[in-house]
């Protein structure tokens, strides 16, 4: 069974840092999994922001945070970072990761994963 732990949230202030972490386990000897970023804040709906191919290490970020948001894999660890510069308060929100084997990360953010995690708190005060 696949399981996804998010980590790194936090309160931080306008203009901050942070850099959140996707532990995964369970993902057996397939490479071929997409691994999703996703937020949902208080009375929104949930956005997609990005996902990362494991096998060819394939990106795509979402329009609205593209130039402060950047996700990396570390495949020796199972390990997905979403770094997140220049917060703003309008990032607050629950982040959370998602995997898949079977969507696509090359043309459009995929939506709907088979697999997610608990999701982990970020707050940016102004």
């Amino acid at each position: 069974e696949v399981r996804l732990v998010e980590s790194g949230g936090g309160l931080v202030q306008a203009g901050g840092s942070l850099r959140l972490t996707c532990a995964g386990s369970g993902f057996a000897h397939h490479n071929d999994w997409i691994i999703g970023w996703f937020r949902q804040a208080p009375g929104k709906e949930r956005e997609g922001v990005s996902c990362i191919s494991r096998s060819d290490g394939d990106t795509l970020i979402a329009d609205s945070v593209k130039g402060r948001f950047t996700i990396s894999t570390d495949t020796t660890k199972n390990t997905v970072y979403l770094q997140i510069n220049n917060l703003k308060p309008e990032d607050t929100a629950v982040y959370y990761c998602a995997a898949d084997r079977w969507v696509s990360c090359t043309t459009s953010l995929p939506l709907h994963y088979d697999y997610w995690g608990q999701g982990t708190q970020v707050t940016v005060s102004s």
